[in-house]
């Protein structure tokens, strides 16, 4: 949830809206207490301005295809967490396409569960799945905003953006000893 509520952050409370360039489980990392944190080289605004042989500008076809980009992206990452699957392996290609029969079909999801998960409701997988089915629309026109996933999500995982963020700080040894200090 931590990731869905970064990116619902970036796409309606920053103004200009910010696109992740690439939203996968490789710049996702997990501080001490499992919160996730959000990982770029380089972040765009999703407003830069793409200029045609015309000289036209380009701000909102460029604005909706970043956002859009990033809810494609974050159902496949989904993907990649109730399959444990990569992306794309030799094994069985392209993650999505792997996953579509199975998606499809609900008395078939429990097949590409990844295993080592020992147990999982099968009310919140259906709900999952429906938020995957949606992300990774091909027409990026019908695929939801980060606040929709977020708000379906959050009706069967109950983790809340408060929960969701790092309850240690990388630098809780520099604020122990500042408490110290002023304690004296």
């Amino acid at each position: 949830m931590g990731t869905a509520y970064c990116l619902q952050y970036m796409h309606h409370d920053l103004n200009p809206p910010i696109a992740h360039t690439k939203v996968s489980s490789k710049c996702i990392m997990l501080t001490d207490d499992y919160a996730a944190k959000l990982a770029e080289e380089t972040f765009r605004s999703v407003t830069e301005s793409v200029k045609t042989t015309r000289g036209d500008s380009k701000k909102s076809e460029m604005t909706r295809a970043g956002l859009d980009t990033n809810v494609y992206d974050f159902g496949v990452l989904l993907l990649e967490i109730i399959s444990g699957k990569l992306p794309h392996s030799e094994e069985q290609g392209n993650l999505v396409n792997w996953a579509a029969d199975y998606i499809n079909d609900k008395r078939n999801i429990g097949y590409m569960i990844d295993p080592s998960l020992k147990s999982f409701k099968e009310n919140e997988l259906d709900v999952i799945c429906e938020v995957i089915q949606s992300c990774i629309q091909p027409d990026p026109k019908l695929r939801p905003t980060m606040r929709d996933i977020t708000s379906r999500l959050r009706e069967v995982i109950t983790v809340t953006p408060e929960q969701a963020v790092p309850r240690l700080s990388p630098l809780w040894w520099a604020e122990l000893e500042i408490l110290s200090v002023e304690a004296t």
